[in-house]
């Protein structure tokens, strides 16, 4: 009998989504802007608070687009960027023919490692090329360190860009992630906490910022009774019909990181008698909404193993990413690297976390990943 699949991340709708996105069909709000989307990111400025503004666009990827141009960053520029993530948050670094520069992770996080990131601002000054932005990212929900990361960046006055594209939901002692650098970036792609099918935001810490954000993500049109452009602006705007279902999500988001958590604390109970697992816990302060579970193992040669035999039960897991200095694309970039996102990758693996898992469906995962040892 063939077993039903488990997904990695899928999406899960709370119910009032089809209302929001029936509201833009009967006013005939189906096109970019409108009614749904002023909600939307009315609804992301309440839950970050701190006065933030925010701005809903099209991707996660598009909103750090906009982040590098609003901060300044040009051609031949460098940009430092942790090297454990997903390509999204580096490949906008050469949209604007900008340098990335690689720094590796620490272990109590998995995130950009403050020791190494100040030790590389220095050695690019030292070689006559001081950074211009620094793209810290929340991997899988996990906060980064970022009391020691922001001193840095005010220390050596460089523009931080959070990457909170993972951790809609997490919090660093109390204060929302995506509040905590000069940009905050936000996506709602389909496997992500709450999704709008596709889609992301931007939060800037102010109007101006704001305002130039909105003005390139739809093209860059000048006020004008015309179309006239006195600058290259993109189609970035965030669709009425989409943030419909961004809406309806927003009324579920804490009961989607609730059951997300819940998953996590499931896999560290069960695996508590088996000393070869190692989960990632929570420094003191630090709240991940825990958009996927992950293990490390002990070795390549056993993670493979295991997500060999979830594959052949119809359980769908992933390696943790792959570096950006492993990657062939980034290759070329310089890269300061100590060997823990190089291990992390080999070791590591991504359970099943979505918050609409059964216990039944958690039970089969665990029955397969201890079945190895």
């Amino acid at each position: 009998m063939n077993k039903s699949k488990i997904w990695l991340s899928s999406p899960h709708m709370g119910g009032k989504e089809q209302k929001y996105v029936q509201e833009a069909f009967d006013t005939n709000w189906v096109s970019p802007l409108g009614p749904n989307v002023t909600s939307f990111e009315n609804l992301l400025k309440t839950f970050l608070g701190k006065d933030k503004q925010v701005v809903a666009l099209s991707s996660g990827t598009a909103a750090i687009h906009l982040a590098l141009i609003v901060a300044g960053v040009q051609q031949g520029d460098e940009v430092l960027c942790q090297s454990f993530t997903f390509s999204a948050s580096a490949n906008p670094i050469t949209y604007v023919k900008a340098t990335p520069v690689f720094i590796d992770s620490e272990q109590e996080t998995w995130n950009l490692c403050p020791v190494l990131l100040e030790e590389v601002i220095q050695d690019r000054i030292a070689n006559g090329k001081k950074p211009k932005a620094i793209i810290v990212v929340h991997l899988y929900g996990m906060p980064a360190k970022m009391e020691e990361i922001n001193k840095i960046a005010q220390k050596y006055e460089i523009i931080l860009i959070e990457d909170a594209a993972e951790a809609l939901g997490s919090s660093y002692h109390g204060q929302k992630c995506g509040t905590l650098g000069s940009f905050g970036i936000l996506s709602f792609n389909g496997n992500k906490i709450i999704t709008t099918s596709g889609g992301g935001a931007l939060v800037c810490n102010n109007d101006i910022d704001k305002n130039k954000a909105i003005l390139l993500a739809n093209q860059a049109q000048d006020e004008a009774p015309h179309y006239q452009h006195s600058q290259i602006g993109y189609n970035y705007k965030m669709s009425n019909i989409v943030a419909g279902i961004g809406r309806g999500q927003m009324e579920v988001l804490e009961k989607r990181v609730h059951a997300r958590r819940v998953n996590f604390e499931f896999y560290q109970e069960k695996f508590i008698d088996l000393p070869e697992i190692q989960l990632l816990a929570e420094p003191a302060g630090f709240y991940a909404n825990r958009w996927l579970s992950c293990i490390l193992t002990p070795s390549y040669e056993i993670r493979e193993k295991i997500r060999h035999t979830l594959e052949e039960e119809n359980i769908e897991s992933r390696p943790l990413w792959k570096p950006m200095h492993q990657q062939p694309v980034f290759e070329k970039y310089p890269s300061y690297t100590t060997g823990v996102s190089d291990d992390l990758f080999k070791r590591g693996l991504c359970l099943p976390s979505g918050s609409n898992l059964s216990k039944e469906d958690l039970l089969r995962v665990v029955q397969q990943v201890k079945s190895q040892f």
